[in-house]
């Protein structure tokens, strides 16, 4: 899913990584891979958030998910795999009382 500048904050407030630019190179190509998204890197690979559906409710929380692993000690090749949900959840949504 495509975050907006408040989510986007709000996640890296809770996950420790980095967003691709819209407009970095590589973008393109992992949209073209895994559909439009923000990515997310990190020591691990490249990221994305899934939303966790509630029926019935507005989405509030999405898991980090894994897409694909660096490759190399240098971190400049990703090597892509099977979407796997890493167990990280990330709040979206402040809970109102």
């Amino acid at each position: 899913m495509k975050l907006n500048d408040a989510q986007i904050s709000k996640a890296l407030a809770q996950f420790r990584a980095q967003v691709l630019a819209e407009d970095h190179p590589a973008v393109a190509q992992f949209c073209e891979l895994f559909g439009h998204h923000t990515f997310f890197l990190d020591a691990r690979g490249l990221h994305v958030l899934e939303l966790l559906e509630v029926p019935g409710m507005e989405a509030q929380d999405g898991e980090m998910v894994s897409l694909a692993d660096w490759s190399d000690t240098h971190f400049t090749k990703l090597t892509p795999h099977q979407p796997e949900p890493t167990g990280v959840v990330i709040r979206l949504k402040e809970i109102q009382h």
